[in-house]
């Protein structure tokens, strides 16, 4: 596998610092130690560097040593997730509740490894702009970057970005023209009823019962309103009631996400979402209060720079390693809204292990480290070469 040689040298500091960001996770926007190692990293490195965007995000920028030109952007994100670790990894998290169960440790790993081959060798025209991300787990982490003026402080021609993927095959490079992840809504549906003592229930408006009945009926909007040909997932992930064993509550709170690919489809299931919610209230005689909020846009790969992305692959894992995905998938990434803000480019390079991301079982493997590092800088030198 023709990784960058100059990168594959950097393979066991590469592990180390990823092992090191393994064991110290930290949720979204309280990446205070992860991107301070960053920032200390760029610096060492003699990279310009840009603290604060989004509250926790870093900015690194690297001019080329051919002159003047065009700008490409590299992404990883850096949060880690609020659950426990069950590896029995010699470096496992030692935070209880916090683990970076998505592999985003790696790709601030990978993105390092580029930037510090880019600053050795700035073998390019232009600048090389490298953004790690806060938040990316739900919490909005690009569009606070993209709101504290990302772009317009740093304007980049062309973005890259990249995720492990534990699914395919060890080092095989993936990706999918055009829409490639789904958006996805958050809900909350807060129903309040009227408590009773649990042995008098006839004096309640039990909104446990409302609450199952609600869970039922949304189960009704996909498969009974979305057209087949179209591709839509409506999950309830929580219910949240009660707080004794004889209390009928007042409240209870049902939650969850909808996966959409569709823009007309997402708007057609959260108005039937509300018209449940709102028949249902009327029936049970109780009050539902609503909040459905979008926080992940459809990921839409720039289809002209598919093939260059895929190039860049090539060189790196071997024209057999590199592929185009023929179909999306209903998980959703954040960085779909930078790449509404400016083209680029999103893919997945597959490792070893079976045990899926947000699994406390997953396992990163850390032979992904020098590939995806060798891919982010081939990208640039690619985009970026020297008229």
């Amino acid at each position: 596998m023709p990784v960058i040689n100059r990168i594959d040298s950097y393979k066991d500091e590469l592990t180390a610092i990823r092992r090191d960001l393994h064991q110290h996770p930290e949720i979204g926007f309280e990446e205070v130690r992860t991107s301070g190692i960053v920032a200390a990293k760029l610096e060492a490195w003699g990279i310009e560097v840009h603290r604060g965007l989004g509250m926790t995000g870093v900015v690194g920028v690297i001019e080329g040593r051919r002159g003047p030109g065009r700008a490409v952007g590299l992404r990883a994100d850096m949060d880690a997730l609020p659950m426990e670790e069950r590896t029995n990894l010699t470096y496992a998290s030692k935070i209880p509740g916090r683990f970076h169960g998505c592999g985003h440790d790696g790709h601030t790993t990978m993105l390092l490894g580029a930037a510090r081959y880019l600053a050795e060798t700035r073998d390019f025209a232009g600048t090389a702009v490298l953004i790690f991300q806060p938040g990316e787990e739900g919490c909005g982490g690009a569009r606070a970057m993209l709101a504290d003026g990302l772009f317009r402080r740093f304007p980049c021609d062309e973005i890259y970005g990249l995720h492990n993927a534990p699914a395919d095959e060890p080092y095989r490079i993936g990706i999918k023209p055009g829409p490639a992840m789904a958006g996805a809504d958050f809900f909350d549906f807060r129903i309040r009823g009227r408590g009773s003592h649990g042995a008098m229930p006839e004096h309640s408006r039990d909104p446990i019962i409302v609450a199952t009945a609600l869970v039922q009926s949304l189960q009704s909007v996909v498969s009974r309103n979305v057209s087949p040909l179209k591709q839509a997932v409506l999950s309830v992930t929580q219910i949240h009631a009660g707080s004794a064993y004889n209390i009928v509550p007042e409240e209870a709170v049902v939650s969850g996400t909808v996966r959409f690919l569709d823009r007309e489809v997402n708007e057609l299931v959260r108005q039937r979402m509300r018209a449940i919610a709102a028949g249902t209230a009327a029936a049970f005689e109780v009050e539902i209060e609503c909040d459905i909020r979008n926080v992940f846009d459809v990921l839409v790969n720039t289809e002209d720079l598919v093939e260059g992305y895929l190039e860049a692959a090539r060189d790196i894992v071997g024209p057999d390693q590199a592929y185009l995905k023929t179909a999306p998938v209903m998980g959703s990434e954040d960085f779909a809204d930078m790449l509404h803000a400016t083209p680029g480019v999103y893919c997945t390079i597959g490792h070893a292990g079976s045990v899926p991301v947000h699994n406390s079982g997953f396992v990163l493997d850390d032979g992904i480290l020098p590939v995806g590092a060798s891919l982010l800088a081939r990208i640039v030198e690619r985009r970026l070469a020297a008229a």
